[in-house]
């Protein structure tokens, strides 16, 4: 799979291609970075960005929230770019269709910082959550292989050029995020917190006594 930008219709996308035997499949990224990727008010601030800022590719479309997996060497891919891999509701949108998962990311705007270390440990979590293996490619790192239980099996040196092979397989089923999501989080919170108050409700009202 090649990252490019991609022009239909007179519409721009960040998008993955996928290359060699199999007919052309395209994932075009649909969370987009505010300013960066798209201009909100695009009314009122489209000419501050484009004539002042002149930041290039600002004005991308969206590639939408349901889009065909990616159908390569026998697997089922879900492909996420830069930093939707940090919003797990929409990673799960592909399961438990999706085999494996594959990030790309332009990580050089952190630089030497910690960030891209942390964009790896997110990508972790959505291993995790889906029960599916991560592979990630970057520019300046971290480019990693995740097993389906969040662990780093091979990873290459940031801010160095190199190629990261690795064994990896798919994996099948729904795990308890895949099938619930945040719900069965913001359920359990809430249970919690009605819990508390209920406690310290049935404290205030022996001490009264």
């Amino acid at each position: 799979m090649l990252g490019s930008f991609e022009q239909e219709s007179g519409r721009y996308y960040n998008s993955m291609t996928s290359l060699g035997v199999s007919a052309e499949q395209v994932y075009r990224k649909n969370h987009l970075v505010p300013f960066g990727e798209f201009i909100p008010l695009r009314s009122l601030l489209g000419w501050f960005i484009n004539e002042v800022l002149s930041i290039p590719m600002s004005d991308l479309s969206r590639g939408g929230d349901r889009q065909p997996l990616l159908r390569l060497a026998g697997q089922q891919i879900a492909v996420n770019i830069c930093f939707e891999d940090v919003f797990g509701e929409e990673i799960i949108r592909a399961l438990p269709q999706a085999t494996l998962l594959v990030n790309t990311s332009n990580d050089a705007w952190y630089g030497d910082s910690d960030a891209a270390i942390q964009h790896n440990q997110i990508s972790q979590m959505r291993a995790l959550e889906t029960g599916r293996m991560m592979l990630r490619a970057t520019n300046t790192g971290v480019t990693s292989v995740i097993d389906r239980d969040g662990r780093i099996i091979k990873m290459l040196p940031q801010h160095e050029e190199g190629v990261l092979t690795a064994e990896v397989q798919g994996y099948a089923g729904a795990t308890p995020y895949v099938r619930w999501g945040n719900w069965a989080v913001l359920a359990l919170l809430l249970a919690m917190l009605l819990a508390v108050w209920r406690f310290k409700r049935s404290s205030a009202n022996g001490e009264n006594v």
